[in-house]
Formats: structure tokens, sequence, C-alpha cells
């Protein structure tokens, strides 16, 4: 399927609606895909809602008057546009007086979160300046001081993914590569089951429980600000670090993988499973990359 290209391509979500928004504003618009680039962190925005991955669009609202289109008109001829492109990708919706609707469907959300888990963020992994390691890994010690007592909560929790992913991976509930790696791993190797079992028999994801779908939401907007070049300048990463530190710490409280679960939904156990290695592998990120400090395998 092509979203399945697309999502290896934007690890963001806002990106990969934005690619199709883009193709779509060039077909309906005089001055191309230009309008919407140049402010495109002012229309495209993540609704607060939780329990879905919803995207909201008010950028018709100000280019009918440019285009000298009503604004249900140009908004109709969008989402019509948009829905034969990719109507397996993500629902559209019109919302008077003009405000457009992106929710993923279930089946690029379970394609989104496998992503996490099998490549790096922000470029990570690429070669890197002459000197880099060495630079960061003295800015980080220092770092470490300045920061240990905020967020040792994030390193706890990013440490706390690692040692029960492993745990899983010695029970035999997942089947890992590289089971033990030397230092906190960009992403997983995972063996079996690929892809892990995001979705049901109905083709809807497992992962419903509303603390499963908080720490969804929060992967989502975490991810957005690592890949969106327009936006990285006014993240403040530590909150957004113990945001998700908080979601996670949620997750693993309310949300079982050992026990009776494993036995009556092993499915569920290893859809769990996954989302703790996508979980990971994005605080690694922000710890070592954003905080430049360490990001421990164990405490």
């Amino acid at each position: 399927m092509h979203y399945k290209l697309l999502v290896s391509k934007y690890t963001s979500v806002k990106q990969l609606i934005y690619s199709y928004f883009v193709k779509t504003l060039s077909i309906n618009t005089y001055k191309e895909k230009i309008i919407f680039t140049k402010n495109e962190i002012n229309h495209l925005y993540k609704d607060r809602d939780d329990s879905r991955v919803l995207y909201i669009s008010s950028v018709v609202l100000r280019l009918s008057k440019s285009q000298n289109r009503k604004t249900m008109e140009l908004a109709d001829a969008i989402a019509s546009d948009l829905l034969k492109i990719c109507d397996d990708v993500f629902s559209v919706q019109i919302v008077p007086p003009g405000w457009i609707h992106f929710e993923l469907t279930d089946s690029t959300l379970a394609t989104w979160l496998q992503s996490l888990i099998e490549r790096s963020l922000g470029g990570a992994g690429e070669a890197g300046e002459p000197g880099e390691d060495e630079r960061d890994e003295e800015d980080k010690a220092n770092n470490q001081c300045a920061m240990s007592d905020s967020l040792f909560a994030v390193q706890y929790a990013h440490a706390r993914c690692c040692s029960l992913v492993l745990l899983a991976h010695r029970e035999g509930l997942i089947k890992l590569r590289e089971p033990v790696p030397n230092t906190s791993p960009a992403f997983w190797d995972v063996i079996s089951p690929n892809p892990l079992p995001w979705l049901n028999g109905d083709g809807r994801l497992r992962l419903n429980h509303p603390n499963e779908r908080r720490l969804i939401a929060e992967l989502v907007k975490v991810v957005d600000n690592i890949e969106c070049a327009d936006i990285k300048g006014s993240v403040k990463w530590e909150k957004v670090a113990l945001s998700l530190s908080q979601a996670f710490e949620n997750f693993w409280s309310n949300c079982r993988i050992w026990g009776e679960v494993k036995i009556t939904s092993p499915e569920l156990t290893q859809a769990r499973l996954g989302l703790l290695m996508a979980t990971q592998s994005v605080l690694r990120f922000v710890l070592e990359e954003s905080l430049g400090i360490i990001a421990p395998l164990e405490l």
C-alpha cells in the first residue's frame, strides 16, 4: 500500500498529512503549494483528543479569499481530491465554516508505530561531523549534572522500557536479533512477530485503553516536534520529556503485559510490548539528542 511507503518516508504524522495536503492544494489553488508551505505550522495542528489521531487545518479559511471562492466550496473540492488519493491513510471531514479534519486510520497508525521500532528518528544513524561523538559525550556528562534531578523520571522510564523489552525477549514473548545492545538502541531489530500484531482480525487497533491512547498521542506529538523543522526551536524539551515519561508510567501502571493477559491475549501483550519499544526509541532521542544527557539501559 502506498501509505506504507509514505510512512517510511515521513516519520512525523504531521509531515505525512502535509505531503498529501500540498499535492491537493496545488490542484485547487492558483499559486500552487507556496501559499501553504510558508505557514505550515499555523494551519495544521493536532487536536487534543487523545482517543484518536486527529489533525485540523484552517488554511481554507484564508485561501478562499485569495482564490475568490466560497470557503465551503473550496473545502469540499480539496476534501474530494484528498479522498481520491488517501482514503486508506486518513479520513477527511469538512466542518463549517471551512475547517478540514484529518483522522489517521488504524492501519496507518499501526504502520507508523511499527516504523518507530524499525528506524531511527531525526536522521539518527547517519554520518555526523568529525569529533561529534566525543563532543556529545562531554556535553552529556556536563548536562547530566545540571538536569539529573528534574529528568531522572525520564531516564528511569527509558531504562524501564529497555528492561521490560529484554525480559520479554528472554521469556519468548518476542524475539530480538540483538537482545543486549552495548548502548541504548536507536531502534529494535525484532525477528518475530514481525510486524507486531497491532491490529485485530477486523483491522482495528488493539491498543484502545485510555492510557494506551494517551501514550500514543504523546508519541505522535513528540515525533512531530522532532521531525518538523519549523517548530524545533520553540520546543521546551524538558517539559516534553516529562510529559512523555508520565504517559508511559500511566500506561505501565494500568495496562498489564505479564500475568493473565499474557495467557489470554498474547497478541495484545505483543502490541503493548511494541508500544514500549516505540516509547523507548522516542525517549532515547529526546534524552540524548534534544537534551544532551544519557539514556541509560538500566538504573
